[in-house]
């Protein structure tokens, strides 16, 4: 069982950055695609970004779009978000989750995902 520990969130005032990682609990080499989900107050969870073990494939929510930036050290065995220019819409627990294979289309899919991390969590606020 692959578990993963989110790590990087906390209270952050509009504009502001946070950069959020994602470590699996053992050595994977960056085998597996990872995605980035958040959960706001009252809403279901959302897909913010992904990418795919080598990198070179990453995808982001429209609501997001320059503002995070996804990448990964398979040395180092941790993908990161950069989240700049923060807004209090992105407020919310953020959850990094591990496919063995890369989604594609189906990459905001919930579904996609076998390995989830608990969470941590991100406030925007003044």
């Amino acid at each position: 069982q692959l578990h993963l520990v989110e790590s990087g969130g906390g209270l952050v005032q509009p504009g502001g950055s946070l950069r959020l990682s994602c470590a699996p609990s053992e050595f994977t080499g960056g085998y597996y695609a990872i995605g980035w989900f958040r959960r706001a107050p009252g809403k279901e969870r959302e897909g913010v970004s992904c990418i795919n073990s080598s990198g070179e494939l990453i995808r982001y929510t429209d609501s997001v779009k320059g503002r995070f930036t996804i990448s990964r050290d398979n040395a180092k065995n941790t993908v990161y978000l950069q989240m700049n220019s923060l807004r209090p819409d992105d407020t919310g627990v953020y959850y990094c989750a591990a496919s063995p294979t890369w989604p594609g289309s189906r990459c905001f899919d919930r579904s996609s995902y076998a390995y989830w991390g608990q969470g941590t969590q991100v406030t925007v606020s003044s």
